[in-house]
């Protein structure tokens, strides 16, 4: 719609703009909230009020409701605080060995995968090392770092970069033959050549790694402050157990899960802006 003010026209913004975007996206929307009642509805029929063992939704609220819901942020001292602070000291955590495995994982995999011999001989480690359970490590940390907070920046490390790695290796290895030959046609410098082509070739399957590292880096984190102790979601979620507060238990677990796949979002959303759209 357009309106003429002293002979300028001006264009008015469609009145259906809104009414558009809904309708395309409503599904989205909808339907994940329609399963979520469901869900609800057949927990809360499951456990009701009185019921012996897990309490139903209702309950869960009720209880955790104030402070956990309406003040995530309070600090009494100590351990005592609310999931918002546990869970940022838990991300503090990940964000160290994350990054420290997405450097080194991305330099080992683009190493191996470019060099037959040394893919040769240490594909079959990394294939054994990456079935490891994340809480396997564990003690091993602790018996060589003899500290909670590097053992478990530790694990998160050890974790989550073998997905890194080997889906580095994978991409360096399927670079297109007529790249390689394009490359050795223009005669490329060896710089050149990994600015230009192989590493943005490889760059889809690095993140594909990065992907799958984040979420394990989020499951090994609680797994590891469950042993190590101190301020964090993996030992809050513990202590709950410990203290019969099933209520806080599952709000923790509400939160992880959250926090996790927001996590995947932000890898998959940062990938859609690195990757090219003729790679994806």
């Amino acid at each position: 719609m357009t309106s003429r003010t002293n002979g300028t026209i001006y264009r008015r913004p469609s009145q259906n703009s809104f009414t558009k975007l809904w309708r395309k996206n409503s599904n989205k929307i909808i339907r994940p909230l329609v399963a979520i009642v469901v869900f609800l509805v057949i927990w809360q029929l499951l456990c009701p009020p009185g019921s012996k063992g897990l309490p139903g939704p209702i309950q869960v609220f009720n209880d955790t409701f104030n402070p956990y819901i309406i003040n995530p942020f309070f600090d009494n001292g100590g351990n005592d605080k609310g999931l918002g602070l546990q869970i940022i000291a838990s991300l503090k955590r990940v964000a160290i060995g994350f990054s420290l495995s997405a450097i080194v994982g991305i330099f080992v995999g683009i190493v191996v995968g470019a060099n037959k011999f040394l893919y040769e001989a240490v594909d079959p480690i990394f294939q054994v090392l990456r079935t490891i359970p994340p809480l396997a490590w564990l003690p091993i940390a602790l018996a060589a770092i003899n500290q909670n907070e590097p053992s478990a920046i530790f694990v998160i490390f050890i974790t989550s970069i073998w997905p890194i790695i080997i889906n580095t290796m994978v991409g360096v290895q399927q670079l297109p033959q007529d790249y390689r030959n394009v490359a050795r046609v223009l005669q490329l410098s060896g710089k050149d050549y990994f600015l230009n082509i192989l590493f943005p070739a490889t760059v889809p399957y690095i993140f594909t790694g990065l992907r799958i590292g984040i979420g394990l880096s989020w499951l090994a984190i609680v797994a590891a402050e469950m042993l190590v102790g101190g301020v964090g979601i993996g030992f809050f979620i513990w202590d709950a157990y410990n203290n019969s507060q099933i209520s806080q238990l599952i709000l923790a677990l509400i939160y992880v899960g959250i926090v996790g796949l927001l996590l995947d979002r932000l890898v998959a959303y940062i990938a859609s802006i690195a990757v090219p759209a003729e790679q994806k």
